[in-house]
């Protein structure tokens, strides 16, 4: 999982499409974002146009947003794109979605992220128009505060059965989590140790037991840093003097394969079934292919 907001430029992007896709890793995701929280402003490649190149361009990858934010698009724009860019690749999106966050590219960019409240209330009607327009054959009606839709039916139909499956990330059990037993088909956590995932996934079977689903469908996956490197001094280098103490209390991978390992049957242990390891360095392509070379092959995938 890489930081779209990082410097991602062409360039940079179809190098690490590539490199994913024959190194076997099992996806590719970004984030989706104008520029980051603080500055400098970087290169920032739009996520649908990116999403749209990978999908003709790569043939085993899954990719998608890590997430992408309501507020950005209106999700009868986002259900058009998601159908057609699972088509495009033969059905491998992701289709990862959140209520956004980030104040200052809102600011920048006129956009409007809206007090808490009233966020999760247009996030909450969004899910339900990308959810209805994806699955029904029939046309849709909906009426709610931030979006209307009359007899809106999205055509062509999804090649795939309901579409490209809605990933919700986030950690937060009173207002994100609720939205995930209701909406989605998989929880992304972020940026939390072992056991915090395993205590908020235990809570999510009981949310998604209460919509008469079965939490077992629900697939959860987690999103955090890795801090790789071929022996101890590289290691050092890649965390350029960042406590690893405080790090590993938020679930972030560091040390050498052997230790990454490790680390990753824990979260195997507490319940992850998929992780995406968000890599920071876009240019360092000889750390990430020895990686590849010497985790995956320790990993049961």
């Amino acid at each position: 999982m890489i930081e779209g907001q990082h410097g991602l430029n062409w360039p940079r992007w179809q190098r690490l499409a590539q490199a994913a896709e024959d190194l076997g890793f099992a996806g590719l995701y970004r984030s989706d974002h104008y520029t980051d929280a603080t500055p400098p402003d970087m290169d920032s490649l739009e996520l649908w146009v990116s999403l749209t190149w990978l999908a003709s361009h790569t043939q085993r990858i899954e990719f998608g947003p890590i997430v992408s934010p309501a507020s950005f698009r209106h999700p009868s724009m986002t259900a058009r794109m998601a159908a057609a860019v699972d088509d495009l690749s033969a059905g491998r999106l992701q289709l990862g979605l959140g209520a956004g966050w980030q104040e200052r590219e809102h600011t920048k960019f006129g956009l409007d992220l809206l007090d808490t409240t009233p966020r999760f209330v247009r996030f909450t009607e969004s899910l339900e128009v990308i959810r209805r327009l994806l699955r029904s054959d029939e046309p849709v009606f909906f009426e709610g505060e931030f979006y209307h839709l009359e007899e809106a039916l999205l055509l062509p139909r999804p090649q795939r059965l309901h579409g490209p499956p809605i990933v919700i990330g986030g950690n937060g059990p009173k207002l994100t989590l609720p939205l995930v037993a209701r909406y989605a088909d998989e929880w992304n956590g972020v940026f939390v140790a072992p056991a915090k995932f395993h205590e908020l996934s235990q809570m999510l079977d009981d949310l998604v037991s209460l919509h008469g689903r079965d939490a077992s469908t629900v697939r959860r996956s987690l999103m955090n840093q890795v801090n790789f490197g071929r022996d101890d001094a590289e290691v050092a280098r890649v965390l350029n003097g960042r406590d690893p103490a405080a790090l590993r209390e938020r679930g972030v991978l560091i040390g050498t394969a052997n230790a990454i390992v490790e680390q990753l049957g824990h979260f195997a242990e507490a319940g992850v079934q998929r992780i995406m390891l968000q890599w920071m360095a876009l240019d360092d392509l000889d750390r990430l292919e020895a990686m590849a070379a010497q985790v995956l092959p320790q990993f049961h995938r």
